[in-house]
């Protein structure tokens, strides 16, 4: 035949560098993969810390079992007050004449 073959010492091998190439830039897209997940972690319990410290605020509070809603405390003597307010003025708009009782 026209053309030889090679033989075994005509035969280049690769270097070591060129076989190590591909391992970096495998361990390189995992180290970014890796930071950008890691990243993502910390946001998101950044976000559900403030949402927990907001809802907490407003008497809410997540737990095991489930959301538990708290009771703002009204103080009766200031719920019957409010309670009272209204029906003073829907007396007042419902009557003709001046005021039956004023308040202030």
């Amino acid at each position: 035949m026209v053309w030889k073959t090679k033989t075994a010492a005509q035969e280049a091998k690769p270097s070591t560098f060129s076989q190590l190439l591909p391992l970096f830039i495998l361990l390189t897209v995992l180290a970014g993969v890796a930071f950008v997940g890691y990243q993502i972690y910390l946001s998101a319990n950044k976000i559900r810390t403030n949402a927990e410290a907001t809802m907490a605020k407003k008497n809410v509070v997540f737990t095991k079992d489930g959301l538990k809603v708290g009771v703002k405390h009204v103080e009766q003597e200031s719920y019957v007050d409010a309670t009272q307010s209204w029906v003073v003025k829907a007396w007042n708009m419902g009557s003709r004449g001046p005021s039956a009782v004023k308040r202030k």
